[in-house]
């Protein structure tokens, strides 16, 4: 059986991604009644984190856990990584004494050269260019508090991220209509919007893309790697909040999301984040459910 990976969410078909978030559903109630199942005791999760990171670590490394398996943290401060052996040669040696692997990277091309070469599961933590593991929590949030999404409209406000790259794909995969508004210049990859333009738009009134949405979807205005650039993009993307005016242009009952961490007061209100119905905390919850979720079906594959 060839090796699966988990690099986008366009590596999964619509129906495994479906039945992921259903399981991760059901992995959340055994969580809470203290039954996880321990399916995986023996079984190494290599971490390799070239990106610092809170949640990502959290949640996976608990995740692995708790479904009896270890995790064991790489940076390349402290391994050869980081001092110039071959990225091939790391993933041959790495891939042969654990059991699924996930890397938090810049270049999405770094994760493409480690999966061509490792022998196990390989998983996509974030990359410049998507962070598929966030889609899966913010999918399962949204059926657990609206049921499908498919057939409802989604706005995406600020920057043209990676976030937003993988919002594009979810709009694909998970059948719901998405609208971006971004500030000129801060467009997502125009191929990407090209090969969906039959469900995404790109605009620059934020207003536009909230009207009538189900959900509402923000990020940081300068991701990591791009802190230089902070100012400059706060006056850029004046007027790109998420907060409650705009969101009293989406449907009553629509929800908000970040997948954090938040700058208060800049691409997202204060008044949001603390608003006791928001889901924004059980959305970072969800990613420790939906990556077991993940490594389950991984994994079950490679037993």
């Amino acid at each position: 059986m060839s090796v699966r990976h988990f690099l986008s969410l366009l590596d999964f078909s619509s129906d495994e991604l479906r039945s992921l978030i259903a399981r991760a559903s059901e992995l959340k109630q055994l969580h809470y009644r203290r039954e996880t199942p321990q399916r995986f005791s023996g079984y190494v999760l290599g971490m390799i984190f070239e990106k610092s990171s809170t949640r990502t670590r959290v949640s996976f490394e608990a995740g692995m856990q708790q479904l009896g398996g270890h995790a064991m943290f790489l940076s390349p401060q402290d391994t050869q990584l980081g001092r110039g052996e071959p990225l091939e040669d790391s993933a041959r040696v790495i891939s042969s004494m654990v059991d699924i692997i996930m890397i938090r990277t810049f270049g999405h091309d770094i994760l493409e050269r480690f999966a061509s070469y490792s022998r196990v599961p390989v998983i996509n933590a974030l990359s410049d260019s998507f962070h598929p593991c966030q889609l899966l929590a913010d999918m399962q949030t949204f059926s657990e508090h609206r049921g499908s999404i498919s057939g409802h409209s989604v706005a995406w406000i600020g920057d043209g991220n990676n976030m937003c790259q993988s919002y594009i794909n979810a709009a694909r995969q998970f059948d719901f209509e998405l609208r971006i508004a971004c500030p000129t210049g801060f467009e997502p990859d125009p191929d990407l919007v090209a090969a969906n333009r039959d469900r995404v738009a790109v605009m620059q009134d934020p207003a536009e893309a909230a009207r009538d949405c189900s959900l509402v979807v923000t990020d940081v205005y300068a991701s990591m790697g791009q802190e230089r650039e902070q100012e400059q993009r706060l006056q850029l993307f004046a007027g790109y909040q998420v907060n409650a005016e705009l969101m009293s242009r989406a449907r009553g009952d629509a929800l908000y999301m970040h997948c954090l961490p938040a700058h208060r007061g800049e691409e997202i209100s204060s008044e949001l984040m603390d608003n006791p119905d928001t889901v924004i905390w059980e959305e970072a919850e969800n990613r420790l459910h939906a990556q077991k979720a993940l490594l389950e079906f991984l994994l079950q594959r490679q037993a």
